[in-house]
């Protein structure tokens, strides 16, 4: 007599604490397609690098900005430049910021936001475009981003006084690019994608240096509690 059909096993969740799925992340390894590996990325002196050699050989978390004079970008990447390379070397973890401007705004704004991990430039907008990062402003109700501390008023005042006091008048980049955070490698591989629907929909740096075992960091400016 034949064996009866095993049923599927299903995990069943709460209602009460199932979160909705979000659409803009994904969580399962995918390959990235061999022509996005091949497209350039540029360094601070303009010389030009496979953006698949990035993390061929490694680990890394890739986060792609908005544009340079962006404030909420310059305000998130204050905070990634907080993260002490110990913690992500412990790890055998990259972190690389990609912009959309040309590469000559790169050196500035490292010492804007006092970056010191890798960072290049997509000025053609490829990887962004073959990536799928947004365009426009989504109204979602992501909320507010913990690495953003300026208000929308202040921060554009900020961001158009750049922009008219620096060498060239201009905004670094599409100002209604979006950018993303992605886990790849080693290897051609994506394990990780988020793609910011607004300029505030970041998705906080904790979160994702706990999926890649980098130890938490604390991005408060408050001095530590010593206890007597």
């Amino acid at each position: 007599m034949a064996a009866p059909a095993l049923a599927p096993v299903t995990r069943q969740v709460s209602s009460r604490t199932a979160a909705a799925p979000d659409p803009s992340c994904q969580e399962r390894r995918q390959p990235l397609a061999a022509a996005v590996a091949e497209l350039p990325v540029l360094d601070a002196s303009g010389r030009r690098v496979p953006f698949g050699e990035l993390f061929r050989e490694r680990r890394a978390v890739v986060v792609f900005v908005r544009h340079f004079l962006c404030y909420t970008c310059k305000e998130y990447v204050d905070d990634l430049a907080k993260i002490p390379k110990n913690f992500l070397q412990e790890a055998n973890v990259a972190l690389i910021v990609i912009g959309q401007s040309s590469y000559h705004h790169i050196e500035p704004f490292c010492k804007l936001t006092g970056y010191c991990h890798e960072i290049y430039v997509d000025p053609e907008r490829e990887i962004y475009k073959r990536l799928g990062m947004k365009r426009g402003e989504e109204i979602t109700s992501s909320g507010q981003s913990p690495h953003v501390k300026s208000n929308i008023l202040s921060g554009s005042i900020w961001s158009l006084w750049r922009a008219v006091t620096g060498p060239l008048f201009d905004f670094q980049g599409d100002p209604i690019q979006q950018g993303g955070t992605l886990i790849l490698g080693p290897g051609h591989y994506i394990h990780f994608i988020h793609r910011d629907r607004n300029r505030l929909d970041h998705k906080p740096i904790n979160s994702v240096l706990q999926l890649v075992g980098v130890q938490h960091v604390d991005f408060t400016s408050r001095p530590p509690v010593i206890h007597v």
